[in-house]
C-alpha cells in the first residue's frame, strides 16, 4: 500500500479508500443497521462508485494540505487486520450544522463486527492522527440520542458532552475533544 495513508490500531487499521473497496462499501450501505442511522449513505452502486472516486480524490487533497487541513475531508476504511476485510469507515469533515470550529468525526461498522471495540479503536486512531499530524485543535462528534453504542464510543474516546443540537428534525448529543486531552 505504497503512498496510502494507513493508521495502525490494535485489531484494525484505517486506510484511505481505494477503488477495490466499492463492493464492500456498497454492501455495508445496504445494512439497515447502518442506513437507519446514516440515511445519507444510501445509494445505488453506480452512485456509490462515483462518490468513492470523489472520496479518493478528496483524501489526496487532504494529504497534500497537511498539516493545515482547513475544510478538507478525510474518509478512511476500517480494515480488520486478521483478514484484511473492510468492515466499516471512519471519517472527518466539517459539520456545517455546528458553529466553528466544527471539524467532526463519524464512523460506521458492519453489523457483523459490532461490540468488539473496533469502532472505538478506529475513532481513537483518527483522533490521535488529527492531533499529532495536523493543526486541528479540537474535534466534534454527534450521535443520535437513542444511538447508545455511538454515544458510548464517543465517551470512551474522551469527548466531553456539550449539549444537544437539532439537525434535520432529529436530536443529537453534541461532543467535543481538545488536542491536550489524553485518550
Amino acid at each position: 500500500m505504497k503512498n496510502i495513508l494507513v493508521i495502525g490500531c490494535k485489531d484494525i487499521y484505517l486506510r484511505e479508500f481505494m477503488l477495490k473497496d466499492l463492493d464492500a462499501l456498497y454492501e455495508l450501505t445496504l445494512q439497515r443497521e447502518i442506513t437507519d442511522l446514516l440515511p445519507d449513505w444510501i445509494s445505488t452502486k453506480d452512485q456509490r462508485e462515483k462518490w468513492l472516486i470523489e472520496d479518493i480524490q478528496e483524501n489526496k487533497d487532504f494529504l497534500e494540505a497537511l498539516p493545515s487541513v482547513g475544510e478538507q475531508c478525510l474518509r478512511l476504511a476500517i480494515v480488520l487486520k486478521e483478514t484484511n476485510e473492510m468492515i466499516g469507515w471512519c471519517c472527518s469533515g466539517i459539520e456545517d450544522e455546528l458553529p466553528p470550529p466544527n471539524r467532526g468525526i463519524s464512523y460506521a461498522i458492519s453489523k457483523d463486527h459490532r461490540g468488539k471495540g473496533y469502532t472505538t479503536q478506529a475513532a481513537q486512531g483518527l483522533i490521535n492522527y488529527f492531533f499529532n499530524q495536523t493543526d486541528v485543535e479540537e474535534l466534534s462528534a454527534l450521535a443520535l440520542l437513542h444511538n447508545v453504542s455511538s454515544n458510548r464510543v464517543i465517551k470512551k474516546c474522551g469527548f466531553n458532552y456539550i449539549g444537544t443540537v437539532e439537525i434535520g428534525k432529529k436530536e443529537f448529543n453534541n461532543y467535543k475533544i481538545y488536542k491536550n486531552t489524553k485518550i
